[in-house]
């Protein structure tokens, strides 16, 4: 399954991503992604899903979301978006939150859009 427009993938991601389960989420990475987290840089789909499963783990009945998605360029190729990320759920028995602001780049590729880099950081103090 191919997505039309990068929005498209960046809904099906933030959806997707709460069921914890990378596979579910390889339609829409590129596999050659790369993600800078404060847990380090993950470059291509093994160590993306290292990085996710280790985070999930650790975080009992998460929910994840994007508020403020600000679409910087789309060239019908290459896209970008910039947004906060929030997240919830319980972590060593206590319930906990957080979030910050993310970066997600996109590419057209043959089967759709997909992808590329994420970036995701604390709030700034």
């Amino acid at each position: 399954m191919g997505f039309a427009s990068p929005q498209a993938a960046m809904r099906f991601y933030s959806e997707v991503i709460n069921q914890h389960l990378f596979d579910a989420l390889l339609q829409v990475l590129s596999d050659d992604v790369v993600f800078w987290f404060n847990s380090g840089s993950h470059r291509g789909i093994a160590a993306a899903r290292l990085a996710f499963e280790t985070t999930w783990s650790g975080i009992d009945d998460e929910r994840y979301w994007l508020e403020d998605m600000n679409w910087l360029s789309d060239d019908g190729s290459c896209a970008c978006c910039i947004y906060r990320f929030r997240w919830q759920g319980i972590v060593g028995g206590a319930p906990a939150d957080g979030g910050g602001r993310g970066t997600t780049v996109l590419r057209r590729e043959t089967a759709g859009w997909v992808i590329i880099h994420e970036h995701l950081s604390a709030d700034p103090k």
